[in-house]
C-alpha cells in the first residue's frame, strides 16, 4: 500500500500541488494569525508616569459599585465613570496636615509621601489608595493599552476563523474533484483486486502525506510572515505603535495539527465515494456527470442552509440589534455560504441552462457546462464564497454606518449644528444645547449597565427641534425629575420610577419615565436634564434658523445638518475597512488557488474531447473560446449565487433595521464585488486557456 501511495504522489504531483499550496497557505495564515492573537492577550507593563516619585497615590472615585445578586448570594460589580472624580476636599486637607502631598495635572489624584498602611487607614472608603505598579492607574487613560488590543483581538480571531472556514472548504472541494477525475484509475485498481477499504486508505494516506508536508511548510511561512503582519497592522492604525509578535509556541502546534486534520477530514468524504466505485461502473462511465450530489452532502447542505436562514429570521425577530454587530454579520453568512456551496451541483445545471448564450459556441458552452456539473460546480463554489463574503461583510458594514448617518439626520429639525468640546452658550432663540453624559441602571437584579446618555440644557427647545422615534409618552414632559429611555431598558413604562446612578457616581436617584424611544441603531437615548448630568459639558448645539455667523460664537464648528451627519457618522472607518479587506483578501487568495488548480486539472484531462471537436471541424480558436467560455460561465454562475446569498443577508439586515424603527439604507459594495468577480474571471480564463492551447497544438 505504501508503495502505491508513494507512486501515486510522485506520478500525480501536479494534481496534489493545488491542495498542497492551499493547505500550506492556510496553515501559514493560521500560524500568523495565532502568533498575532497570542501577542494581544497581555498589554505591556508600563511604569507609573504621573506620580513616579510618590510611593502612594490617593485617587478619587472612578467607578460606580453596586451590589447585585449572584445566585443565592450578592456580589459587588463596578462600571467605570466617564472621568475620575476629584479627591474630597476634607480628605485632601487631612492628608496635607500629616504628610507631603504633590499634585500633577488635575484634582482627581494626589501623590502622598508617607506610609501606605497609615494612609490607607486614614482614607478608608472615601477614595482609592494605590501603591507599587497600581500607581499607573492614576495616569491618563490607564487602560488604553489593553483597550487598544480588544479590537485587534477580534480582528485576528475573525481572520483566523475565515481562514479555517475557507481552507477546509477549498481543500475538501479539491480532493472531491480530484477523486471524480480518478474514477477510471480506481476502477482499474478494483479490477486488479483492490478492496474498497484499500482504496479509501490509499486516499487518506495521500492526504496525510500532503497534510504533514504542507503543514510543516505553512508553519515556517507563518513564523516568517508574523512580524510583517505586525508592521501592517501598526501602519494601518489597527494596532498600537508598541505592538510586536511575542515568543508563544502554541500557535505553531495548533496550526500544524489543524492543517493535518483539515487535509484528512477533507479527504474522508472523497475516500468514501472512491471506495464505492465498482470495476465495471468506472470503466463504463459516461461523459455526462451523474450522481453529483450524494445524499449526505444534500442533507448537510440543506441543513446548513435552513440553519443559516433560520438564525437570520430568529435574530431579526427576537434580537434585531444583534444584526448590527460585526460578530453577527461576519459569522452568520458563513452558514448560508456553506449551504449554498454544498448544493452547488444541484443549482449550476438549471442556472446554466437558463442562460441564452448566442451562436453555436454559446450553445456548446452552455451545454458543456450543464453536462459537466462537477467541473462547473467546482469552479463556481469558490467564486460564490468570495463574492458572498465581499458583498455580505462590506455591505453590512456600510449599511450600518449609512443607516446611522440617516438616523442622525432624521432626528433633528435643525438647519445647523454646532459641534465641539465645551461649547459656550449662544443667545440664539430656539437653540438646543446638549452634552454627553452617562447613567447607570440595574438590569434585573444581576447586572449593572452603563448607558451613554445626552444631557439637555433646555427641554422645551430640545422638544421643538428633536424628531425622536417616540413609541410611548412625550419628550416635552422631560424635567429635572424625569428621564427619557429606550426600548432596551427593563423598566420602560411611562410613569414608572427607575433608579439610576449619575455620571459622577452619585445616586441612586429615582427618575420618572416620561417617554420611551425605539431602539434604532443604538444611539437613541436615554435623555436627562443637565441637573442629572454632573460635569457634562455642552458639545452640540442645534439651531433652526439663524445664520451660521451667529452660531460661531459658541466656539465650535458650524455645519449644516447634512454636513454634520457626514462628518460625525462617516462611512466605514479606514481601520474597519482595512480589517475587512484583510479577511476578504484571504478568501480571494484561496479562491484563486482553487480556480487555478481545478481548471488546470479539469482541462488537462479533456484531450480526447478537444480532439473530437477538432475532428468535427472546430478551429483551434473556436475550441479556446469554448473552453474559456465555460470557465467564464462557471465564474458567472458562482457570482450570481454569491449575490443571491448577499441579497438574503442584506435583506435580513434591512428587516432588522425596520424592526428597530431605523431608516433602512442598504448598501451593496458593487466595486468590491465586481473586483472579486473580475479577478476570479481572469484567473479562470487563464487557467483554462493554457492547458487547452497546449492540448490543441
Amino acid at each position: 500500500m505504501l508503495t502505491v501511495v508513494l507512486s501515486g504522489l510522485r506520478a500525480r504531483w501536479a494534481a496534489f500541488l493545488g491542495s498542497f499550496v492551499a493547505l500550506a497557505l492556510g496553515v501559514g495564515l493560521l500560524t500568523t494569525m495565532g502568533l498575532g492573537l497570542a501577542s494581544t492577550f497581555d498589554a505591556p507593563e508600563r511604569a507609573p508616569q504621573r506620580f513616579a516619585s510618590a510611593p502612594v497615590v490617593v485617587k478619587g472615585k472612578d467607578a460606580v459599585t453596586v451590589d447585585v445578586r449572584r445566585g443565592p448570594d450578592t456580589a459587588s460589580v463596578s462600571r467605570g465613570l466617564d472621568r475620575p472624580q476629584p479627591v474630597d476636599i476634607d480628605l485632601l486637607g487631612e492628608l496635607k496636615a500629616r504628610w507631603t502631598v504633590t499634585t500633577a495635572g488635575g484634582p482627581d489624584a494626589v501623590g502622598v509621601h508617607g506610609p501606605a498602611a497609615e494612609i490607607r487607614t486614614l482614607v478608608g472608603d472615601r477614595a482609592q489608595v494605590l501603591t507599587g505598579k497600581d500607581r499607573r492607574l492614576a495616569d491618563p487613560e490607564p487602560e488604553r493599552d489593553a483597550e487598544a488590543l480588544v479590537a485587534l483581538n477580534a480582528l485576528l480571531g475573525t481572520a483566523g476563523g475565515v481562514t479555517t472556514f475557507v481552507s477546509v472548504f477549498v481543500v475538501a472541494s479539491t480532493f472531491a474533484f480530484a477523486v471524480a477525475l480518478r474514477r477510471r484509475e480506481f476502477g482499474l485498481l478494483r479490477t486488479a483486486g483492490a478492496t474498497p477499504g484499500q482504496v479509501r486508505r490509499m486516499l487518506l494516506a495521500e492526504a496525510a502525506g500532503v497534510g504533514i508536508v504542507a503543514s510543516a511548510t505553512g508553519c515556517a511561512l507563518g513564523a516568517w510572515g508574523a512580524p510583517w503582519l505586525a508592521r501592517v497592522l501598526v501602519d494601518g492604525a489597527l494596532a498600537p505603535d508598541w505592538f510586536a509578535i511575542g515568543a508563544a509556541t502554541w500557535p505553531l502546534h495548533a496550526a500544524f495539527w489543524t492543517g493535518v486534520t483539515v487535509a484528512i477530514a477533507g479527504a474522508v468524504a472523497a475516500s468514501r465515494r472512491a471506495g464505492k466505485v465498482g470495476p465495471t461502473a468506472a470503466l463504463r462511465e459516461a461523459d455526462v456527470d451523474t450522481d453529483v450530489l450524494p445524499l449526505g452532502r444534500a442533507l448537510l447542505g440543506t441543513g446548513l442552509l435552513l440553519a443559516g436562514a433560520g438564525l437570520l429570521v430568529w435574530t431579526c425577530v427576537t434580537e434585531p440589534s444583534e444584526l448590527l454587530k460585526r460578530k453577527t454579520y461576519t459569522t452568520l453568512p458563513m452558514l448560508l455560504i456553506t449551504g449554498v456551496a454544498l448544493l452547488a451541483p444541484l443549482l449550476v445545471r438549471p442556472v446554466a441552462r437558463a442562460l441564452r448564450l448566442p451562436g453555436a459556441t454559446g450553445m456548446l458552452v452552455r451545454e458543456n457546462s450543464a453536462a459537466a456539473v462537477r467541473r462547473t460546480a467546482a469552479v463556481a463554489a469558490p467564486v460564490l464564497v468570495t463574492v458572498a463574503l465581499a458583498g455580505s461583510l462590506l455591505g453590512s458594514a456600510t449599511t450600518v454606518t449609512s443607516t446611522r448617518a440617516a438616523e442622525a439626520r432624521e432626528q433633528t429639525a435643525a438647519q445647523y449644528v454646532v459641534s465641539g468640546e465645551d461649547l459656550r452658550p449662544v443667545r440664539v432663540p430656539g437653540a438646543s444645547a446638549t452634552g454627553a453624559t452617562s447613567v447607570f441602571v440595574r438590569d434585573g437584579a444581576e447586572a449593572l449597565v452603563k448607558y451613554g446618555a445626552r444631557a439637555v440644557s433646555d427641554p422645551a427647545a430640545f422638544a421643538d427641534l428633536a424628531r425622536l422615534p417616540v413609541v410611548a409618552g412625550d419628550v416635552r414632559d422631560l424635567d429635572d425629575r424625569s428621564i427619557v429611555v429606550n426600548e432596551e431598558w427593563e423598566r420602560r413604562t411611562v410613569g414608572e420610577q427607575v433608579e439610576v446612578w449619575l455620571a459622577d457616581g452619585s445616586g441612586p436617584v429615582r427618575l420618572r419615565v416620561v417617554a420611551v424611544l425605539a431602539l434604532g441603531t443604538g444611539d437613541n437615548g436615554p435623555y436627562v436634564t443637565r441637573a442629572n448630568a454632573p460635569g457634562a459639558a455642552v458639545d452640540r448645539i442645534d439651531a433652526a434658523g439663524p445664520a451660521p455667523e451667529a452660531l460661531a460664537a459658541a466656539g465650535g464648528t458650524v455645519r449644516t445638518v447634512e454636513e454634520w451627519a457626514a462628518a460625525t457618522h462617516p462611512a466605514t472607518s479606514p481601520q474597519t475597512r482595512l480589517g475587512l479587506l484583510l479577511v476578504l483578501g484571504i478568501a480571494l487568495v484561496y479562491t484563486v488557488i482553487a480556480l487555478a488548480n481545478t481548471l488546470l486539472m479539469a482541462t488537462s484531462v479533456r484531450g480526447g474531447e478537444l480532439a473530437s471537436l477538432r475532428l468535427a471541424g472546430a478551429t483551434r480558436a473556436q475550441i479556446l473560446r469554448v473552453v474559456t467560455g465555460e470557465a467564464g460561465l462557471a465564474v458567472a454562475i458562482g457570482a450570481v449565487l454569491g449575490l443571491a446569498v448577499t441579497a438574503v443577508n442584506l435583506g435580513a439586515l434591512g428587516a432588522g433595521l425596520g424592526a428597530l424603527s431605523a431608516p433602512v439604507s442598504l448598501s451593496v459594495p458593487w466595486g468590491a464585488v465586481g473586483a472579486a468577480a473580475g479577478a476570479c474571471g481572469a484567473v479562470a480564463v487563464t487557467a483554462s486557456a493554457l492547458p487547452a492551447w497546449r492540448a490543441t497544438r
